[in-house]
């Protein structure tokens, strides 16, 4: 078992996606309410080496070695991996030695400011950037950003990564109702969409407990409504889940074992990821296909949310 690699799980949009995950969870410049993974326990914009460069390609050469048949390799995980210092690092160090696997970064963009930063990404196939908000209020209620972080460099940091970066750009915005789906809001979004110039844009809504109770996720049909208020031609919505047992990456033991210990008590994501040995990121496919079947529900309490079987 792996301590910083995960999967390969299939993603949404990058297929079978091997996750490298370079911050200890949950450290983060943001404290999103909609967060997957959970609260973050350090917020903050402080750029470490949080996860030693020879432990992470240690494990990369020893995974590579049978010759896994994955799509790309993905920096993403329990914290904002941008935050590692070392990230460039190890991004010239796939691509010199696995230069037919593609590489993806998934970040919330905060830190894209940083000409330095940039310049250390610019060696990936895809850069999957975050902008919930381009208002200040809006901002500061969905994403809760360390106090440093500046909203109008977090979206010129986004402009100027299109300028210098030639790769691919796809800009996530997950809307949640009331938070940041006002005509306001949409009208802010799509001046600073306008600016950045992303090849894609990806609307996304909570398909899982956050962690503020009462997050109320958008309809298909309002998400359609957003796309046709904006007028963009590249516009996709993502929100829908992977049929995942019917890939072939899905594992039948690692869906038992989440329900034969949820059987036995009710788990947080955080008392799986113990008991089980699994990265939280590859828990949290299993549990969404689980709670789409029907077979599994959630309880916030103090706490957390917690897992148990739907019928028990």
């Amino acid at each position: 078992m792996y301590k910083y690699l995960f999967g390969p799980v299939p993603s949404r949009r990058l297929g079978m996606s091997l996750g490298i995950d370079l911050i200890p969870k949950k450290v983060c410049s943001l404290d999103c309410v909609y967060c997957e993974v959970g609260k973050t326990t350090k917020l903050t914009t402080e750029r470490l080496e949080y996860v030693k460069y020879d432990k992470v390609i240690a494990e990369l050469n020893d995974f590579m070695s049978s010759n896994p048949k994955i799509d790309y390799i993905t920096f993403s995980g329990s914290g904002e991996p941008t935050l590692n210092s070392r990230i460039g690092d190890v991004l010239s160090f796939i691509k010199e030695n696995y230069p037919d696997v593609k590489t993806a970064v998934l970040t919330n963009g905060t830190l894209l400011s940083d000409k330095k930063l940039r310049q250390e990404l610019l060696k990936a196939d895809v850069i999957l950037p975050s902008l919930d908000a381009a208002g200040q209020g809006s901002f500061e209620k969905i994403n809760r950003p360390a106090p440093e972080i500046s909203l109008q460099d977090y979206i010129q940091g986004l402009i100027d990564l299109r300028k210098e970066y030639k790769g691919q750009i796809w800009l996530e915005v997950l809307f949640l109702k009331g938070y940041n789906d006002s005509e306001d809001e949409l009208k802010r979004l799509k001046g600073a969409i306008e600016k950045i110039k992303p090849d894609r844009i990806q609307l996304n809504t909570l398909d899982r407990p956050g962690t503020v109770v009462g997050l109320i996720p958008l309809s298909n049909d309002e998400l359609q409504h957003i796309i046709e208020f904006w007028g963009f031609t590249n516009v996709e919505i993502i929100a829908s889940q992977l049929d995942r047992p019917n890939i072939s990456s899905y594992r039948s033991d690692v869906e038992s074992a989440i329900l034969e210990t949820i059987a036995r008590r009710p788990c947080t994501l955080d008392d799986l990821h113990r008991l089980l040995g699994i990265h939280v990121n590859e828990i949290n496919k299993y549990l969404g296909t689980l709670e789409s079947e029907g077979k599994i529900t959630t309880k916030s309490l103090d706490r957390g949310v917690f897992y148990e079987l739907k019928n028990k």
